[in-house]
């Protein structure tokens, strides 16, 4: 076993055993990861079923076989389970009950979506060091975005003021949203999820600059980028061929209305690849878009490689967009809004273009100034050159990480003493 981390006791707790999204996909692939390095993580999840490749590495899986809040055949029972997985709560008591309290960390990814803020009691209890990884804003916004999602805009509201309680900012009904807050009030107040941790990790310093002031007083809070699988393919041959390309779900509040009414103007065809609920209207709305649907992880990274920009248009707070990072990778310039994270990862005129959120006209000014061979062909190499200085891999992640983990058993041995 490694030297690295020898002996330390991680529990990645997450609410899928397997990639549903980003921040499973960063959940797992950090298990798989420290496992190499010679940590012991142990992947503690609601939903099944269950990655493969963790039974494959030897990494040990409790996983509940429960379904997650969307996936419950009874609405009454996933209302329930939202607030408090009572199941979660014991069982994550029992594992922590028979882990070493000198070597063992509790990891959170993820609660909101199947686990549920009962799990902050066992980790309170059982006095082990708990650190959390922001990926979404479920702490400190009942939708987990601060967004409004029917009127499609940011939400600057103080969550749980009496302004937030009267308006429906939901995506689907009001009465989910007063669910959401009170499942919120439990949170914080019940539960107390936020006073669990006395470490945070932010993903990026635009979601650093949004939950700042909410964060636990006397929080520590760790910088770590999270993993994107990346091959090292070198300079594009032919950078300033293909399209301007979307990744990703199809759904409002990413912009890709924008992106599509931008396009038109901008005389360019847009191209989406991915599915989601905007996409049967995205088609009828604008019919010269095309559609190709979801496609694999490798298919991605072709697209990406053959696009002659990847347009990141999302309306709201994204915590670190990994489809920005994917495709500089690819040596891809990105055309982002400003007003979200993914704008730290792009060089404004170098390594691609900024322009104003939500505002179709500047981002029609994007497209049209993109059209530029030799400017794309300069972002395409300077994109390139600066993603593989410092390259974001499943390695760094894991070293980062493992700094923090040592740091807080430090602390820990430190006041014992």
């Amino acid at each position: 076993m490694s030297e690295t981390g020898s002996c330390i006791n991680i529990v990645i707790a997450i609410d899928h055993a397997s990639i549903t999204g980003g921040q499973a996909k960063v959940a797992l692939e950090s298990a798989l990861g420290l496992k190499r390095a010679g940590y012991n993580p142990i992947v503690f999840a609601a939903a099944a079923p269950v990655d493969p490749r963790l039974a494959e590495e030897g990494v040990e899986v409790v996983c509940l076989h429960q379904p997650d809040l969307l996936g419950s055949s009874s609405k009454g029972a996933a209302a329930v389970q939202g607030v408090w997985n009572f199941h979660a709560a014991a069982e994550m008591g029992r594992l922590l009950d028979r882990l070493p309290r000198e070597n063992t960390i509790v990891h959170v990814h993820g609660w909101a979506k199947a686990l549920s803020a009962a799990i902050a009691q066992p980790i309170r209890r059982s006095g082990l060091p708990a650190l959390y990884t922001m990926h979404e804003y479920f702490m400190f916004c009942p939708n987990g975005g601060f967004y409004n999602f029917p009127d499609n805009h940011v939400c600057k509201l103080e969550p749980l003021s009496a302004a937030c309680w009267a308006t429906h900012c939901d995506s689907r009904a009001y009465t989910q949203k007063l669910w959401r807050n009170l499942r919120q009030v439990v949170m914080e107040r019940v539960a107390g999820l936020p006073r669990t941790f006395e470490d945070f990790i932010l993903i990026s310093r635009f979601q650093a600059g949004v939950v700042s002031r909410r964060l636990p007083e006397g929080a520590r809070v760790h910088s770590v980028s999270n993993p994107i699988d990346c091959l090292d393919l070198g300079r594009k041959t032919t950078p300033a061929t293909g399209n301007f390309l979307f990744v990703g779900r199809l759904s409002t509040e990413k912009g890709l209305f924008l992106f599509a009414e931008a396009a038109r103007k901008a005389g360019v065809t847009p191209v989406f690849a991915g599915d989601g609920p905007a996409a049967a209207q995205l088609r009828e709305r604008y019919p010269e878009a095309r559609l190709l649907g979801w496609k694999s992880a490798g298919e991605i990274k072709l697209l990406m490689r053959r696009a002659r920009a990847l347009v990141f248009p999302s309306l709201w707070y994204e915590g670190q967009p990994l489809t920005v990072l994917e495709a500089k990778a690819m040596a891809t310039p990105v055309i982002v809004s400003d007003g979200c994270a993914g704008r730290e990862e792009v060089d404004d005129g170098e390594t691609g273009l900024w322009f104003e959120s939500a505002n179709v006209e500047s981002l029609a000014r994007a497209l049209v100034k993109a059209k530029d061979d030799a400017l794309v062909a300069s972002m395409s190499d300077a994109s390139y050159d600066r993603f593989w200085v410092d390259p974001p891999t499943l390695e760094r992640h894991v070293r980062r990480v493992g700094a923090i983990y040592h740091e807080i058993l430090g602390r820990r041995r430190a006041t014992a003493a």
